[in-house]
């Protein structure tokens, strides 16, 4: 694996623990003072979905994402979006998958690179406002992980 995917992917583990050790924090910024619409006005009014991610904030266009809330043993990273609309949304970028062997804390991160696609949007339960994917399909172009299939799709939290 690359130098640059291996420091995200360790750099994405890190902040993930960190941030679910702290609450809530936000990578979003906050409203200035003369400003009324903070950023989840932003979300409800420009009418796209979103993609929840593991903190359940409502994000566009993410540059990695964590697939593996509980553990973060698998993660997309350096996403590059050629489509974001009300039905979906599709980027190319790797999946990271630690291979846990001889277990999980021992694995090594393998990187594979993937199309990513979103759709099926649906009313966020947190806030039935906002339009959120509820599936997310990757397609592994040059390997996957062992047991993988070519094209794997997850549904996605609510």
């Amino acid at each position: 694996m690359g130098g640059h995917t291996m420091r995200t992917a360790v750099a994405l583990c890190a902040a993930g623990l960190l941030t679910a050790g702290v609450g809530t924090a936000s990578a979003a910024p906050a409203a200035s003072d003369g400003n009324a619409r903070s950023a989840h006005a932003v979300q409800r009014t420009d009418g796209r979905p979103v993609l929840v991610d593991c903190l359940w904030k409502p994000r566009q266009r993410p540059g990695a994402f964590i697939l593996a809330c509980g553990d973060g043993n698998s993660v997309l990273s350096a996403l590059r979006w050629s489509q974001w609309n009300d039905r979906s949304a599709t980027a190319r970028g790797y999946n990271l998958v630690n291979d846990c062997k001889p277990y999980c804390a021992a694995g090594r991160f393998h990187e594979y690179p993937v199309i990513v696609r979103l759709d099926s949007p649906a009313p966020w339960k947190k806030r039935p406002e906002v339009q959120h994917f509820t599936r997310l399909s990757l397609e592994f172009l040059a390997g996957r992980p062992e047991g993988y299939p070519q094209v794997q799709t997850y549904p996605l939290w609510d």
